[in-house]
C-alpha cells in the first residue's frame, strides 16, 4: 500500500525545529530517495519523517531502548521498512559503515555529550558519500546563557558565559558542551567538510512559556524569518548548519 503523502517537512515538528526543516528542504524536498543516516537519531523524531518522505533512514544510537521506540514509531506510521536501527556510537562509525554511500547524514545535538566532537565529525565525513551533506546542529552557548538568566540562575548564566561549567554552583553532574558558531565552523571545517550559512534554531520558541497561547503558524512563522538574521538568530537556543563533503 503506497504511503500517504505527508505535509511539508517543515510542518511535521514542532516550531522550535522549523528552521532546521527549512535548510533541509532543498535537500530532502525534490523526489530523489536519499539514503540517510541519522547519528544519535534515538526515538526517530527526524528519521520517521524523512522516511514518510520516502527516504531509506538508517538511525545509529547507543540506546537499545531509544531504537525500540523508533521501531515502534516507525512500524506505527507505515514505513518500517524505510527505518533501520543500529545500535553504535557515532564516534565509531567507522566500524559500523565500511564505505562512504549516505548522502545525507543528522548530526543534531550529538557534539554536545561524545568524547571528542572532532573525532566523530571525521568519522560522519567518512560515511558520505563525494557530494553528500551533513546536517548539523549544536546548542549555542549564547541562548544558554540568555536561558539561565531569564530562569533566573545568573550565577550559571556567567558561568556559561565565561566558558566555565555552570555545575560547579549545582549538584548535577557536569553540563553538556555548547559552542559559539565560530568553534562550530572550525569543526566542520577541520572535518573535511564545507559549511554552508549558520541560522538560529528556536530563537524565540523556547523562551514562550506554554501558557503563552501563542499560536504555533504564528510562532513558527517569526522562527523562520529570525532564524538566519543577526542578532536575533546569536541568541538562539541552538546553531545550525549544512555542510557537504566534496
Amino acid at each position: 500500500m503506497p504511503t500517504p503523502p505527508a505535509p511539508s517537512s517543515a510542518e511535521q515538528l514542532p516550531p522550535r525545529s522549523a528552521a532546521v526543516w527549512a535548510a533541509l528542504d532543498p535537500v530532502i524536498g525534490d523526489g530523489t530517495p536519499l539514503r540517510v543516516l541519522d547519528v544519535g537519531g534515538g526515538s526517530g523524531m527526524f528519521a520517521v519523517p524523512l522516511a514518510r518522505l520516502g527516504h531509506a533512514v538508517t538511525v545509529v544510537d547507543p540506546s537499545a531502548d531509544a531504537l525500540a521506540t523508533l521501531a515502534r514509531r516507525a512500524a506505527t506510521a507505515g514505513v518500517g521498512d524505510r527505518v533501520e536501527g543500529v545500535q553504535g556510537d557515532g564516534d565509531l562509525l567507522g566500524e559500523v559503515f565500511s564505505a562512504p554511500t549516505y548522502d545525507l547524514v543528522l548530526c543534531h545535538y550529538v557534539l554536545e555529550v561524545v568524547d571528542d566532537p572532532a573525532v566523530t565529525l571525521r568519522e560522519i565525513a567518512g560515511a558520505l558519500r563525494p557530494g553528500g551533506q551533513v546536517s548539523v546542529a549544536a546548542a549555542n552557548r549564547a541562548g544558554a546563557v540568555l536561558a539561565r538568566a531569564v530562569a533566573g540562575h545568573p550565577v550559571e548564566a556567567l558561568a556559561l558565559a565565561e566558558d566555565r561549567d555552570p555545575a560547579t554552583a549545582r549538584t548535577r553532574p557536569t553540563a553538556r558542551r555548547r559552542f559559539t558558531p565560530d568553534a562550530l565552523l572550525a569543526l566542520v571545517e577541520g572535518a573535511g567538510l564545507r559549511p554552508g550559512p549558520w541560522r538560529g534554531v528556536s530563537v524565540v520558541a523556547d523562551l514562550l512559556d506554554a501558557a503563552s497561547g501563542a499560536d504555533p503558524d504564528a510562532v513558527r512563522a517569526l522562527e523562520l524569518a529570525l532564524a538566519g538574521s543577526s542578532p536575533y538568530r546569536d541568541v538562539a537556543t541552538g546553531l545550525h548548519l549544512l555542510a557537504a563533503r566534496p
